[in-house]
Order: C-alpha cells, then sequence, then structure tokens
C-alpha cells in the first residue's frame, strides 16, 4: 500500500472539530511545523478544525508551530508537561484569559501513558505526582510500602509526527534526538500522518534501522527542508506571517 501524499494540504484535510491530536517533539526537536501550519492554512480557509484537543510535550514558543495554532484559536485544551518553555508567551495569555484548558502531566507519566496507549494497556501505577495536586481524585494503592498513583493510558484519534526517512509503506528512521515522543505517538494514534524530508521506495530503508514499522502509519507527506522552530523564533517570524 502506498501511504504517500502529495501535499501537505491533502495531509491534515481529514482532521475535523473536537478531535484529539497528538504533536510530536521535544520543544523545536522533531516538531512537524509544517503540518501544523497547514492545519492553520486549512482552519483559515474554511473555520475548520476548531476545538481540538492537542497532546504535546510542551505549550509551544514564539509565534510559530504549536503557539501558533493554540493562537489562532483551533486548540481547545493542552495536554501536556511542561507549559512554561523558553518563550510561552502564547500560551500563557491564553490559560490566563480562560481561553484554553490545561492539563498538566509530568513528563515521565505522559511518555508512559501515550506508549501505554500504543501498546493497549489501560492503566498503570506510577509513584510521580503521589501527595501532590497532580494525583487529586486519582486511585492510590501501595505496593511493597511505597504509594503509587494509577494513570490512565493517553490515545488520540490523529498523531502529527516528523521523521527523517520514509518509505512508502510508512517505514520511518528519526534524526537523533528529534525521535523523542514521535514514535510513541505513531502507536498511540487511530490515524498517523508523517512529514519526512524524503521518502524512498519501499525495501530502500535497511530493516534494521527501521525506527516505527509502517503499520503504524496512515500517511506520509515528503516536505525536502523542513524548518526548525528555534530558527524561526529567532528570526522574530510569526505564523501566519505578520499575525503576531
Amino acid at each position: 500500500m502506498d501511504k504517500g501524499l502529495p501535499d501537505l494540504k491533502t495531509a491534515v484535510a481529514g482532521i475535523p472539530d473536537g478531535a484529539s491530536v497528538m504533536i510530536g517533539g521535544f520543544g523545536g526537536s522533531g516538531a512537524p511545523i509544517e503540518l501544523i501550519h497547514a492545519l492553520i492554512d486549512r482552519f483559515r480557509a474554511t473555520g475548520h478544525p476548531r476545538g481540538l484537543t492537542v497532546i504535546n510535550n510542551n505549550a509551544g514558543n514564539g509565534h510559530v508551530g504549536l503557539a501558533a495554532l493554540i493562537e489562532q484559536g483551533l486548540v481547545a485544551k493542552l495536554i501536556c508537561s511542561f507549559p512554561r518553555s523558553a518563550d510561552p508567551v502564547v500560551f500563557t495569555e491564553m490559560y490566563l484569559a480562560g481561553k484554553i484548558e490545561l492539563e498538566l502531566v509530568p513528563q515521565g507519566t505522559l511518555a508512559e501513558r501515550i506508549r501505554a496507549g500504543g501498546a493497549g494497556i489501560p492503566a498503570f501505577y506510577t509513584p510521580t505526582s503521589f501527595g501532590t495536586d497532580l494525583a487529586q481524585g486519582k486511585p492510590v494503592e501501595e505496593f511493597d510500602g511505597r504509594p503509587y498513583v494509577r494513570e490512565r493510558w493517553l490515545k488520540a484519534d490523529f498523531a502529527l509526527v516528523k521523521a527523517h526517512l520514509g518509505d512508502r509503506m510508512g517505514n520511518l528512521t528519526y534524526r537523533m534526538a528529534a525521535r523523542n515522543f514521535n514514535p510513541l505517538m505513531c502507536m498511540a494514534a487511530a490515524r498517523t500522518i508523517v512529514q519526512v524530508s524524503r521518502i524512498v521506495e519501499t525495501g530502500a530503508i535497511d530493516p534494521e534501522t527501521v525506527v516505527t514499522p509502517g503499520i503504524f502509519v496512515q500517511a506520509v507527506v515528503e516536505v525536502p527542508d523542513p524548518v526548525q522552530e528555534e530558527d524561526l523564533n529567532r528570526a522574530g517570524a510569526a505564523y501566519p506571517m505578520g499575525a503576531a
């Protein structure tokens, strides 16, 4: 099955209002900026999608990528571990104004909740957050004399992911630290949409180097020269241009 798509517009066309969307990346590393911006373009052209629940490690920086997605009003709720990053001005202002909901999750717990979602494990126990506000209302059990908080899996309707190479069957490799949350999100989403620097023919990637098997990927689009969030922010960029 050829999972290659012709362009970014086609890749994000099926994301509906109210969808849950995992977005890969650790800060700018591994963040699918072009897919995010394509989603903004669709919203500005059609008014959809809106009311999204976004799962990401942080809350975006500056006025590009995830921050731009929030600033344009597409996101109703953010599930993340680190809302206070280098320049989270957009999220901070929206949150203080009551325009976006936040679910704060410790970083390791966030990764494990996503991994559990992909592995079909509905719940697990962790000592992290015990005795804090983040554990309020959650079941607690004791194992070997230590209290553990029960956490639920985390799944999503869609995942937007950045990889390095992808073949037409959706097999993926990643570039160094840009791997981060991306492989876990591929497994935990019902539909995974991936931007890759290059699409190669099936069989061109050594099976020993495949990180994400194609069974977890539904769509691949080639973005030959992906931008880096940090470079855009250093240049004072905003998306859409002039939006900030």
